[in-house]
């Protein structure tokens, strides 16, 4: 199992173990319906199989897309000129004791300002209608959590994080890019309502942002209750295609309830089966504690 190169809040690393016990492996077609980070296509869709990976987030479609189209020396390349161009830290090459810092601690105090004027001129350029796929990369490196955040203004607004592009970063880079490079796997821009449910033979896995917890990709009204009726409706009908899908979920997180995912389940006792998970939150930023209720994820499917 390999990781995403970027940190995308939801992803299901820790649950590809569990995920792949309830996939099939007798489709033609794998369908990441909102793929985020990539991490579940990338290590659980069958390698002889067509790969299709979906999100309507145009940014990390991009980078998907740019990571592919790129060769890995290349990208390292660019990356190392732009920390060196902007004076970011880099302690893989001169170790952290140059920068009067430690792991502990971490490096936002050294980076502060110098993210703050490389994010300025992503923003800049990103004005005029260009997206840097390099300094953007290089802002989720030294960023916070490694996270892709914009704000409601359209400006990419994650602050600085305590870490560098240190050897872990560079491992993971090259991994998920040899990994891309082996699948036939497309990265595709799109709302989930406009993906095709009758091309046969089709396996679809669904990862949508969850309805009851708080989280970036949750964020300036990005999942609504009428977003969820209309996924639901969309089962449906893959499973009316004759497809298959497997839609990961949570019932219940921190006392809240998703009556309508519980209740549309309830409805089709029938047709679908529940699998209840296990996973930890511990680094989420949604995280559950002893005293907040147990989340109970789960993952539904139709076969």
């Amino acid at each position: 199992m390999i990781k995403s190169f970027i940190n995308y809040p939801g992803g299901k690393y820790k649950l590809l173990p569990q995920l792949r016990n309830h996939f099939p492996n007798d489709y033609d077609r794998f369908v990441d319906l909102f793929a985020g980070s990539a991490v579940v296509s990338t290590n659980l869709a069958m390698e002889n199989s067509d790969i299709f990976a979906y999100d309507i987030n145009k940014y990390l479609i991009g980078l998907l897309q740019y990571v592919q189209g790129s060769e890995y020396d290349e990208m390292m390349l660019n990356i190392i000129n732009i920390i060196d161009e902007f004076e970011l830290s880099d302690t893989l090459e001169r170790g952290y004791d140059f920068y009067g810092a430690n792991s502990t601690a971490g490096l936002a105090s050294i980076n502060k300002q110098s993210y703050v004027n490389l994010r300025k001129k992503f923003n800049t350029q990103l004005g005029t209608g260009f997206v840097n796929q390099d300094v953007l990369y290089t802002l989720i490196v030294f960023g916070f959590n490694n996270q892709l955040r914009f704000n409601k203004a359209g400006k990419f607004n994650n602050p600085v994080g305590k870490r560098d592009f240190n050897d872990k970063m560079r491992e993971k880079l090259r991994q998920f890019k040899v990994r891309v490079d082996e699948l036939n796997i497309q990265f595709e821009r799109s709302d989930f309502r406009d993906v095709d449910v009758d091309e046969p033979n089709t396996f679809f896995y669904v990862d949508p942002p969850y309805l009851i917890t708080t989280a970036v990709y949750n964020e300036n009204g990005g999942w609504s209750p009428e977003d969820e009726y209309d996924l639901l409706a969309y089962l449906d009908r893959i499973h009316e295609s004759g497809n298959r899908f497997a839609l990961s979920n949570v019932f219940s997180m921190k006392g809240r309830t998703n009556d309508i995912l519980v209740d549309w389940v309830a409805q089709h006792a029938d047709r679908y089966v529940v699998f209840h998970l296990n996973k930890s939150y511990a680094n989420a930023n949604y995280q559950t504690d002893e005293n907040s209720g147990t989340t109970d994820e789960v993952l539904v499917v139709n076969y």
